[in-house]
């Protein structure tokens, strides 16, 4: 059951670090990729970003190093409310299409936190 958390705890860390990165550093890009983008200010998609890339963070190094590790299954149940909070935020735009990998996000974030909780 280890080596499975420490799986999907990296293929998370990753996605969020990726989708983190581009909202919190390159705007410009995630703007021509993202329809919502072009909608909101570039404050609140950097916030995004970084809450993003923070939770990406906290899903790895806290464990990793024994420093806090009750910090893993926190950040996993905070990516996995952002989650929640994007797919009602595309439901609400009709952007079905996103809605389905943010279920997805969500199942693997609450299978991190009830496993390292």
């Amino acid at each position: 059951m280890n080596i499975a958390l420490w799986i999907v705890q990296i293929i998370l860390a990753l996605m969020f670090l990726m989708a983190g990165l581009t909202k919190a550093f390159q705007y410009e890009k995630a703007k021509s990729s993202l329809p919502w983008v072009k909608d909101y200010s570039k404050g609140f998609v950097t916030f995004i970003g970084i809450s993003e890339l923070l939770g990406a963070i906290g899903l790895i190094i806290p464990f990793a190093t024994g420093i806090a590790p009750i910090l893993t299954p926190i950040a996993a149940l905070a990516l996995g409310l952002v989650m929640l909070f994007a797919a009602v935020f595309h439901a609400k735009r009709k952007e079905n299409a996103a809605i389905g990998m943010n279920i997805i996000l969500i199942a693997l974030a609450i299978f991190v936190a009830i496993g390292r909780w």
